[in-house]
Protein backbone atom coordinates (compact mmCIF):
# COMPACT_ATOMS: atom_id res chain seq x y z
CA UNK A 1 0.00 0.00 0.00
CA UNK A 2 1.44 3.43 -0.85
CA UNK A 3 2.83 5.45 1.60
CA UNK A 4 0.60 8.63 2.77
CA UNK A 5 1.32 11.94 1.51
CA UNK A 6 1.92 14.59 4.21
CA UNK A 7 -1.44 16.58 3.20
CA UNK A 8 -3.55 12.98 3.76
CA UNK A 9 -1.94 12.48 7.05
CA UNK A 10 -3.02 16.00 8.27
CA UNK A 11 -7.07 15.37 7.16
CA UNK A 12 -9.32 13.28 8.49
CA UNK A 13 -9.53 10.22 7.51
CA UNK A 14 -12.52 9.68 4.94
CA UNK A 15 -14.20 6.62 5.22
CA UNK A 16 -17.11 5.00 2.81
CA UNK A 17 -20.04 3.09 4.66
CA UNK A 18 -22.00 1.14 2.58
CA UNK A 19 -24.83 -1.13 3.26
CA UNK A 20 -26.95 -3.98 1.30
CA UNK A 21 -30.58 -2.75 0.23
CA UNK A 22 -31.62 -6.44 1.42
CA UNK A 23 -34.53 -5.24 3.82
CA UNK A 24 -33.76 -2.48 6.71
CA UNK A 25 -31.33 -3.95 8.76
CA UNK A 26 -28.15 -3.68 6.79
CA UNK A 27 -28.43 0.28 7.29
CA UNK A 28 -29.55 0.35 11.25
CA UNK A 29 -26.57 -1.65 11.91
CA UNK A 30 -24.25 0.59 9.83
CA UNK A 31 -25.61 3.67 12.63
CA UNK A 32 -23.46 2.41 15.39
CA UNK A 33 -20.62 1.84 13.19
CA UNK A 34 -21.13 5.41 11.57
CA UNK A 35 -21.62 7.05 15.05
CA UNK A 36 -18.20 5.63 16.47
CA UNK A 37 -16.55 6.72 12.83
CA UNK A 38 -17.50 9.99 13.67
CA UNK A 39 -16.71 9.85 16.91
CA UNK A 40 -13.15 9.32 16.33
CA UNK A 41 -12.88 12.10 14.30
CA UNK A 42 -13.71 10.28 10.63
CA UNK A 43 -14.83 12.11 7.90
CA UNK A 44 -17.97 9.65 6.80
CA UNK A 45 -19.06 9.23 3.05
CA UNK A 46 -22.62 7.23 3.15
CA UNK A 47 -23.64 5.28 0.22
CA UNK A 48 -26.98 3.51 -1.20
CA UNK A 49 -30.07 4.22 -2.43
CA UNK A 50 -34.10 3.87 -1.66
CA UNK A 51 -35.03 3.18 1.68
CA UNK A 52 -31.85 2.67 2.91
CA UNK A 53 -30.68 6.11 2.02
CA UNK A 54 -33.69 7.35 3.11
CA UNK A 55 -33.09 6.44 6.74
CA UNK A 56 -28.95 6.82 6.34
CA UNK A 57 -30.52 10.44 5.52
CA UNK A 58 -32.82 10.76 8.55
CA UNK A 59 -30.04 9.74 11.04
CA UNK A 60 -27.26 11.82 9.41
CA UNK A 61 -28.34 14.55 7.83
CA UNK A 62 -25.20 15.98 7.81
CA UNK A 63 -23.26 13.72 6.26
CA UNK A 64 -22.66 13.33 2.56
CA UNK A 65 -24.50 10.67 0.72
CA UNK A 66 -23.62 8.84 -3.11
CA UNK A 67 -25.82 7.01 -5.36
CA UNK A 68 -24.74 3.97 -5.44
CA UNK A 69 -27.29 1.69 -7.02
CA UNK A 70 -28.76 -1.57 -5.32
CA UNK A 71 -28.67 -5.29 -6.09
CA UNK A 72 -32.66 -4.88 -6.05
CA UNK A 73 -33.50 -7.95 -5.35
CA UNK A 74 -37.59 -9.03 -4.97
CA UNK A 75 -38.72 -11.80 -3.32
CA UNK A 76 -41.49 -14.29 -4.52
CA UNK A 77 -45.20 -14.66 -2.99
CA UNK A 78 -44.54 -18.14 -1.59
CA UNK A 79 -41.61 -19.83 0.11
CA UNK A 80 -41.30 -22.38 -2.22
CA UNK A 81 -40.97 -20.12 -5.09
CA UNK A 82 -38.50 -17.65 -3.40
CA UNK A 83 -35.47 -20.18 -4.28
CA UNK A 84 -36.21 -20.05 -8.31
CA UNK A 85 -36.66 -16.42 -7.82
CA UNK A 86 -33.38 -15.90 -6.41
CA UNK A 87 -31.78 -18.25 -9.09
CA UNK A 88 -33.26 -15.86 -11.70
CA UNK A 89 -31.47 -12.66 -10.13
CA UNK A 90 -28.37 -14.44 -9.63
CA UNK A 91 -27.26 -12.47 -13.06
CA UNK A 92 -28.65 -9.00 -11.96
CA UNK A 93 -27.00 -9.51 -8.99
CA UNK A 94 -23.36 -10.23 -10.22
CA UNK A 95 -23.69 -7.56 -12.66
CA UNK A 96 -24.22 -4.86 -9.86
CA UNK A 97 -21.40 -6.16 -8.27
CA UNK A 98 -19.15 -5.64 -10.75
CA UNK A 99 -21.03 -2.19 -11.40
CA UNK A 100 -20.49 -1.45 -7.58
CA UNK A 101 -16.78 -2.22 -7.71
CA UNK A 102 -16.29 0.00 -10.73
CA UNK A 103 -18.25 2.32 -9.16
CA UNK A 104 -15.61 2.60 -6.21
CA UNK A 105 -12.94 3.07 -8.55
CA UNK A 106 -14.71 6.16 -9.19
CA UNK A 107 -15.83 7.58 -5.63
CA UNK A 108 -12.15 6.33 -4.33
CA UNK A 109 -10.14 9.63 -6.85
CA UNK A 110 -13.73 11.99 -6.69
CA UNK A 111 -13.60 11.97 -3.01
CA UNK A 112 -9.79 10.29 -1.99
CA UNK A 113 -11.29 7.99 0.10
CA UNK A 114 -8.91 6.47 2.37
CA UNK A 115 -11.09 3.21 3.17
CA UNK A 116 -14.18 1.77 2.93
CA UNK A 117 -16.78 -0.32 5.15
CA UNK A 118 -19.24 -2.30 3.09
CA UNK A 119 -21.93 -3.98 4.80
CA UNK A 120 -22.26 -7.00 2.37
CA UNK A 121 -22.09 -5.42 -0.90
CA UNK A 122 -19.47 -7.88 -2.59
CA UNK A 123 -17.80 -5.64 -5.11
CA UNK A 124 -16.58 -2.56 -2.55
CA UNK A 125 -13.00 -4.20 -2.53
CA UNK A 126 -10.00 -1.96 -3.59
CA UNK A 127 -6.45 -3.20 -4.61
CA UNK A 128 -5.06 0.89 -3.10
CA UNK A 129 -6.96 1.24 0.17
CA UNK A 130 -8.32 -1.04 3.08
CA UNK A 131 -11.66 -2.38 2.33
CA UNK A 132 -13.95 -3.96 5.34
CA UNK A 133 -16.51 -7.05 4.96
CA UNK A 134 -19.00 -6.75 7.34
CA UNK A 135 -21.30 -10.08 7.64
CA UNK A 136 -22.93 -12.16 10.08
CA UNK A 137 -23.38 -14.63 7.12
CA UNK A 138 -19.97 -16.38 6.86
CA UNK A 139 -21.73 -19.66 6.13
CA UNK A 140 -24.96 -19.29 4.05
CA UNK A 141 -27.78 -22.07 5.00
CA UNK A 142 -29.69 -24.12 3.06
CA UNK A 143 -32.79 -26.66 3.93
CA UNK A 144 -30.71 -29.66 2.90
CA UNK A 145 -27.41 -28.95 4.30
CA UNK A 146 -24.65 -31.08 3.26
CA UNK A 147 -22.93 -30.33 0.34
CA UNK A 148 -24.70 -27.44 -1.22
CA UNK A 149 -23.57 -25.45 1.77
CA UNK A 150 -19.87 -26.35 1.49
CA UNK A 151 -20.19 -24.87 -2.22
CA UNK A 152 -22.02 -21.69 -1.31
CA UNK A 153 -19.47 -21.19 1.48
CA UNK A 154 -16.75 -22.01 -1.15
CA UNK A 155 -18.36 -19.08 -2.69
CA UNK A 156 -18.90 -16.68 0.00
CA UNK A 157 -15.36 -16.77 1.16
CA UNK A 158 -14.35 -16.64 -2.44
CA UNK A 159 -15.83 -12.75 -2.53
CA UNK A 160 -15.14 -11.63 0.71
CA UNK A 161 -11.34 -12.58 0.16
CA UNK A 162 -10.68 -9.83 -1.90
CA UNK A 163 -11.35 -7.20 0.83
CA UNK A 164 -8.60 -6.62 3.79
CA UNK A 165 -10.34 -7.59 6.30
CA UNK A 166 -13.65 -9.27 7.74
CA UNK A 167 -15.30 -7.97 10.68
CA UNK A 168 -18.69 -10.01 12.30
CA UNK A 169 -21.17 -8.25 14.71
CA UNK A 170 -21.54 -11.75 16.82
CA UNK A 171 -19.85 -12.79 19.93
CA UNK A 172 -17.21 -14.80 19.68
CA UNK A 173 -18.02 -17.71 22.34
CA UNK A 174 -21.16 -19.96 23.58
CA UNK A 175 -22.62 -16.18 23.61
CA UNK A 176 -23.33 -15.99 20.21
CA UNK A 177 -26.26 -14.55 18.52
CA UNK A 178 -25.70 -16.11 14.77
CA UNK A 179 -24.50 -19.93 15.51
CA UNK A 180 -23.68 -21.86 12.51
CA UNK A 181 -23.82 -18.68 10.28
CA UNK A 182 -21.41 -17.04 12.29
CA UNK A 183 -19.05 -19.26 13.38
CA UNK A 184 -18.50 -21.87 10.44
CA UNK A 185 -16.76 -25.22 10.74
CA UNK A 186 -14.29 -23.57 8.20
CA UNK A 187 -13.53 -19.92 8.54
CA UNK A 188 -12.00 -17.13 5.86
CA UNK A 189 -8.06 -16.44 4.79
CA UNK A 190 -8.24 -12.90 5.85
CA UNK A 191 -7.91 -11.27 9.26
CA UNK A 192 -11.57 -12.08 11.31
CA UNK A 193 -12.86 -9.67 13.53
CA UNK A 194 -15.51 -10.84 16.02
CA UNK A 195 -16.60 -6.89 16.86
CA UNK A 196 -19.89 -7.86 18.95
CA UNK A 197 -23.68 -6.82 18.33
CA UNK A 198 -24.35 -3.82 16.38
CA UNK A 199 -27.03 -2.04 17.59
CA UNK A 200 -28.79 1.79 17.40
CA UNK A 201 -30.15 1.39 20.72
CA UNK A 202 -29.15 1.44 24.30
CA UNK A 203 -30.57 -0.31 27.18
CA UNK A 204 -33.43 1.70 29.62
CA UNK A 205 -34.39 0.71 32.62
CA UNK A 206 -37.58 2.41 31.49
CA UNK A 207 -40.67 -0.37 32.37
CA UNK A 208 -43.14 -2.03 30.03
CA UNK A 209 -46.71 -1.39 29.99
CA UNK A 210 -47.88 -4.54 30.31
CA UNK A 211 -49.66 -5.56 27.26
CA UNK A 212 -48.62 -3.20 24.71
CA UNK A 213 -47.04 -4.48 21.55
CA UNK A 214 -44.69 -3.47 18.92
CA UNK A 215 -44.74 -4.75 15.55
CA UNK A 216 -41.94 -3.83 13.25
CA UNK A 217 -42.70 -4.33 9.73
CA UNK A 218 -39.99 -4.83 7.22
CA UNK A 219 -38.12 -6.66 4.06
CA UNK A 220 -38.05 -6.85 0.70
CA UNK A 221 -41.35 -6.61 -1.44
CA UNK A 222 -43.95 -8.70 -1.74
CA UNK A 223 -43.52 -10.07 1.80
CA UNK A 224 -43.39 -6.98 3.20
CA UNK A 225 -46.89 -6.47 2.58
CA UNK A 226 -48.26 -9.70 3.27
CA UNK A 227 -46.65 -9.83 6.74
CA UNK A 228 -48.50 -6.52 7.54
CA UNK A 229 -51.64 -7.43 6.01
CA UNK A 230 -51.68 -10.73 8.23
CA UNK A 231 -50.89 -8.52 11.38
CA UNK A 232 -53.50 -5.40 10.24
CA UNK A 233 -56.68 -8.43 10.35
CA UNK A 234 -55.89 -9.65 13.52
CA UNK A 235 -55.15 -6.37 15.50
CA UNK A 236 -59.07 -5.61 15.66
CA UNK A 237 -59.16 -8.65 18.21
CA UNK A 238 -56.51 -7.38 20.61
CA UNK A 239 -57.65 -5.19 23.48
CA UNK A 240 -54.41 -3.61 24.21
CA UNK A 241 -52.43 -0.98 22.96
CA UNK A 242 -49.96 -1.78 19.80
CA UNK A 243 -48.16 0.47 18.27
CA UNK A 244 -47.08 -0.74 14.26
CA UNK A 245 -43.62 0.58 12.66
CA UNK A 246 -44.12 -0.37 8.57
CA UNK A 247 -40.84 0.01 7.97
CA UNK A 248 -41.58 2.58 5.22
CA UNK A 249 -38.87 5.23 5.35
CA UNK A 250 -39.10 6.47 1.89
CA UNK A 251 -42.97 7.05 2.84
CA UNK A 252 -46.13 5.96 0.36
CA UNK A 253 -49.54 5.74 1.61
CA UNK A 254 -50.17 5.96 5.16
CA UNK A 255 -52.85 3.84 7.51
CA UNK A 256 -54.97 5.91 9.63
CA UNK A 257 -54.34 5.51 13.81
CA UNK A 258 -57.11 4.55 16.36
CA UNK A 259 -57.40 5.31 19.93
CA UNK A 260 -55.57 2.37 20.87
CA UNK A 261 -53.41 1.35 17.72
CA UNK A 262 -50.64 4.02 16.15
CA UNK A 263 -49.46 2.98 12.90
CA UNK A 264 -46.45 5.15 11.35
CA UNK A 265 -44.43 4.83 8.15
CA UNK A 266 -41.24 5.11 10.07
CA UNK A 267 -39.85 6.78 13.09
CA UNK A 268 -36.37 8.20 13.78
CA UNK A 269 -34.02 5.98 16.00
CA UNK A 270 -34.93 7.55 19.19
CA UNK A 271 -38.67 7.55 19.16
CA UNK A 272 -38.22 3.95 17.77
CA UNK A 273 -36.39 3.37 21.05
CA UNK A 274 -38.93 4.16 23.33
CA UNK A 275 -41.55 2.18 21.76
CA UNK A 276 -38.80 -0.70 22.19
CA UNK A 277 -38.74 0.30 25.66
CA UNK A 278 -42.81 0.36 26.47
CA UNK A 279 -43.73 -2.57 24.46
CA UNK A 280 -44.06 -5.69 26.49
CA UNK A 281 -43.42 -7.72 24.09
CA UNK A 282 -41.96 -7.02 20.12
CA UNK A 283 -43.47 -8.59 16.98
CA UNK A 284 -41.13 -9.05 13.58
CA UNK A 285 -38.88 -10.62 11.66
CA UNK A 286 -36.10 -12.61 12.52
CA UNK A 287 -33.85 -10.87 10.39
CA UNK A 288 -30.69 -10.26 12.22
CA UNK A 289 -30.59 -6.85 13.07
CA UNK A 290 -34.11 -6.89 14.48
CA UNK A 291 -32.39 -9.92 17.08
CA UNK A 292 -29.49 -7.51 17.75
CA UNK A 293 -31.72 -5.03 18.28
CA UNK A 294 -33.84 -6.79 20.98
CA UNK A 295 -30.89 -8.48 22.79
CA UNK A 296 -29.78 -4.80 23.13
CA UNK A 297 -32.75 -3.58 24.43
CA UNK A 298 -33.42 -7.07 26.65
CA UNK A 299 -37.10 -7.35 25.23
CA UNK A 300 -39.63 -10.34 25.06
CA UNK A 301 -39.74 -11.39 21.46
CA UNK A 302 -41.84 -13.19 18.85
CA UNK A 303 -40.15 -13.89 15.36
CA UNK A 304 -41.93 -14.64 12.81
CA UNK A 305 -39.34 -15.69 9.50
CA UNK A 306 -39.71 -14.52 6.20
CA UNK A 307 -40.90 -17.60 3.98
CA UNK A 308 -38.29 -19.47 2.33
CA UNK A 309 -35.60 -17.40 3.75
CA UNK A 310 -33.58 -20.13 5.40
CA UNK A 311 -31.45 -17.69 7.33
CA UNK A 312 -34.22 -15.96 9.09
CA UNK A 313 -35.66 -19.81 9.69
CA UNK A 314 -31.92 -20.92 11.24
CA UNK A 315 -32.04 -18.10 13.44
CA UNK A 316 -35.54 -18.16 15.06
CA UNK A 317 -34.62 -21.76 15.52
CA UNK A 318 -31.43 -21.44 17.07
CA UNK A 319 -32.59 -18.83 19.72
CA UNK A 320 -35.56 -20.41 20.29
CA UNK A 321 -33.40 -23.11 21.70
CA UNK A 322 -31.17 -20.81 23.60
CA UNK A 323 -34.35 -19.40 25.35
CA UNK A 324 -33.76 -16.02 23.88
CA UNK A 325 -36.92 -15.56 21.86
CA UNK A 326 -40.26 -17.39 21.02
CA UNK A 327 -41.01 -17.54 17.50
CA UNK A 328 -43.70 -19.24 15.17
CA UNK A 329 -44.53 -19.40 11.20
CA UNK A 330 -46.46 -16.77 9.13
CA UNK A 331 -48.67 -19.31 7.75
CA UNK A 332 -49.66 -20.33 11.63
CA UNK A 333 -49.76 -17.19 12.65
CA UNK A 334 -52.24 -16.10 15.53
CA UNK A 335 -52.04 -13.10 17.61
CA UNK A 336 -53.81 -14.71 20.41
CA UNK A 337 -51.85 -17.73 20.43
CA UNK A 338 -48.43 -16.29 19.76
CA UNK A 339 -49.38 -13.84 23.15
CA UNK A 340 -49.86 -17.35 24.91
CA UNK A 341 -46.67 -18.93 23.92
CA UNK A 342 -45.03 -16.23 24.74
CA UNK A 343 -46.32 -15.51 28.29
CA UNK A 344 -45.14 -19.00 28.95
CA UNK A 345 -41.76 -18.94 27.56
CA UNK A 346 -38.97 -18.66 30.48
CA UNK A 347 -36.93 -15.88 28.18
CA UNK A 348 -33.07 -15.25 29.04
CA UNK A 349 -31.39 -12.40 28.26
CA UNK A 350 -27.10 -12.23 27.27
CA UNK A 351 -24.38 -9.77 27.93
CA UNK A 352 -22.94 -8.15 24.13
CA UNK A 353 -18.67 -8.27 24.10
CA UNK A 354 -18.65 -5.05 22.13
CA UNK A 355 -15.03 -4.44 20.04
CA UNK A 356 -16.26 -1.69 17.65
CA UNK A 357 -14.29 0.96 18.84
CA UNK A 358 -11.26 -0.93 19.13
CA UNK A 359 -11.64 -2.24 15.37
CA UNK A 360 -12.15 1.22 13.82
CA UNK A 361 -9.06 2.38 16.03
CA UNK A 362 -7.21 -0.37 14.65
CA UNK A 363 -8.16 0.38 11.06
CA UNK A 364 -7.69 4.28 11.64
CA UNK A 365 -4.24 3.75 12.72
CA UNK A 366 -3.41 1.24 9.62
CA UNK A 367 -4.34 4.50 7.89
CA UNK A 368 -1.30 6.38 9.56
Amino acid sequence: MDQASPEKKRRKPRILVAPLDWGLGHATRCIPVIRELLKQDCAVYLAGEGHQEALLRNEFSQLPFVPLKGYRIHYSKTSLGLFSRLLWQVPKIKKAIRHEHDRLKDLVKEFQLDAVISDNRYGLHHNSIPCVFVTHQLQIKTYGGGWPERVLRKKNFSYIEKFSECWVPDNADKSNLAGKLSHPDKNINIPLKYIGPLSRFEKSDTGTEKGHLLFLISGPEPQRTIFENIIIKQLGLYEGRVTVIRGLPSGGSSMPSTSTIRIFNHLPADELASEMKRAEYIIARSGYSTIMDIVRMKKKSILIPTPGQTEQAYLAGYLSEKGLITSCSQKEFSLQKAIGKAGNFSYRFIDEDNRLSSAISDLIRSLQ
